[in-house]
């Protein structure tokens, strides 16, 4: 029995993950694919960060949530259309049944008191601080599930972030607005009532919530993460989380009608702990859509295993020379400058790997990047002046810590000797070749 179970195991272990993907036929690639992802997710999951990083986005958006929701008023009273807010909280707090209206009722009393007039410039402030520390929450969330070690400057995350803030309620409303007077116009009414043609708008009157929630899920997974995200892999996330919101929130609904346990146990604390529950499920559900986006995008992070890669000395170099022959190939031909994106691809290492080799790179003077939005890397010098000795010295040296170097072991002669003579042999072995002469005698 035993060895029945080890041998199933094996068996899927290798249907799941076949030696050559690119062999399979057309019709088993897709289903291998999902399966993968599928079981990256349950890997994600049983991890524990995913959940950890929900459970925080809760309770910074118990902190949060009324000063977000104080500036979106202030913009959508501007315009006139700050009534709208409610029902955009209950449709969100729909799962929780009347507990949900209740809840919307009194978060919208809470905005309605604050009077960002008369808060005065420290607390303005301190509102808007408060909105932007839960959008960088999330973009840390959001950068970990993409394997990014760095979050926007603090410049750029107040001009996207309020941009954001400011803008995006605008259109959230006017896609609104816009939707519902083509469902009530008489054009459409006309077509409901043929028999074909109504079937078809009751369709599309049921799918459109699902298409708004895609498509907030979508520009989420674009905007939040400190990179740049596919539009195909951003809206394969937001299907999925969508329709998984969708149905999850069907589901909670119930729960929440029949659960007269959580009132007896806990009282007029019932409805917090039930929106707690819904808060947490959904920051799930939307983080769980960033991992789909990014195993769409970077299928080669879909591993037996999720850790930080470890490189050996020898594969670090290879790659870091690698990296270096592109960037330099590409800037003596004058061609496109490389991004990051661009040498994850051709190198055809998973993203913070590329992403760890570019920053030692940098680190150590050999590359510099432009400041744009998506940087791109050239040499810091011209490759003439740049031996591939001395690369490679700096390549070695690349990652010590500041704190404990070489230099802190004890020193042998013999040792000493040793480490000499192999350097000495390097350097005749290279006979003083830079990086412009290993450029050009690849040719073309």
């Amino acid at each position: 029995m035993k060895l029945d179970i080890l041998q199933w195991k094996e068996d899927l272990t290798r249907f799941v993950w076949p030696e050559n993907i690119s062999a399979l036929p057309w019709w088993r690639l897709p289903l291998t694919r999902v399966l993968q992802v599928i079981f990256a997710l349950i890997r994600d999951l049983l991890d524990g960060q995913l959940t950890l990083r929900a459970m925080s986005l809760v309770y910074t958006t118990l902190l949060s949530l009324v000063p977000l929701l104080a500036l979106t008023f202030s913009v959508l009273k501007g315009f006139g259309v700050h009534n709208q807010l409610e029902p955009m909280l209950l449709n969100f707090l729909a799962p929780l049944g009347d507990k949900g209206a209740e809840i919307a009722a009194n978060i919208v009393g809470f905005v309605e008191n604050i009077k960002v007039g008369v808060l005065g410039a420290l607390g303005l402030g301190m509102l808007v601080y408060t909105v932007i520390s839960l959008l960088h929450k999330i973009e840390q969330s959001f950068n970990y599930t993409w394997h990014i070690k760095e979050s926007r400057p603090i410049g750029q995350r107040f001009s996207e972030y309020l941009s954001v803030i400011l803008v995006g309620p605008l259109l959230i409303f006017s896609a609104i607005g816009l939707t519902a007077s083509m469902m009530s116009s008489s054009l459409v009414q006309g077509m409901a009532a043929i028999p074909v043609l109504g079937i078809i708008v009751s369709v599309a009157g049921n799918l459109i919530p699902y298409m708004f929630v895609i498509a907030a899920f979508t520009f989420v997974y674009i905007f939040i993460p400190n990179t740049k995200v596919s539009f195909f892999a951003a809206l394969v996330g937001g299907i999925v989380s969508g329709f998984l919101w969708e149905t999850v929130g069907l589901i909670f609904g119930s729960f929440a009608a029949g659960a007269t346990n959580y009132t007896a146990v806990y009282s007029g604390f019932a409805i917090l702990i039930l929106f707690m529950i819904w808060l947490f499920i959904s920051w799930l559900i939307l983080l769980l859509g960033a991992s789909i986006a990014f195993y769409t995008q970077h299928p080669q992070h879909l591993g037996l295993d999720r850790g930080e890669v470890t490189l050996s000395a020898r594969t670090f170099e290879k790659i870091a020379l690698l990296t270096m022959f592109y960037i330099g190939r590409h800037h003596y031909r004058q061609q496109s400058d490389w991004t990051l994106d661009d040498l994850t691809h051709w190198l055809g290492t998973p993203q913070n790997v590329t992403e760890i080799v570019l920053k030692r790179l940098h680190d150590s003077g050999l590359l510099i990047h432009t400041s744009e939005e998506t940087p791109v890397y050239v040499p810091s010098t011209d490759m003439e002046n740049m031996p591939i000795k001395q690369l490679l010295d700096v390549v070695r040296a690349s990652g010590e810590s500041g704190s404990f170097d070489s230099g802190q072991l004890p020193s042998e002669v013999a040792v000493e000797q040793l480490l000499a003579d192999v350097d000495q042999s390097v350097a005749k072995g290279l006979q003083k070749r830079t990086l412009k002469d290993v450029v050009i005698s690849a040719g073309d």
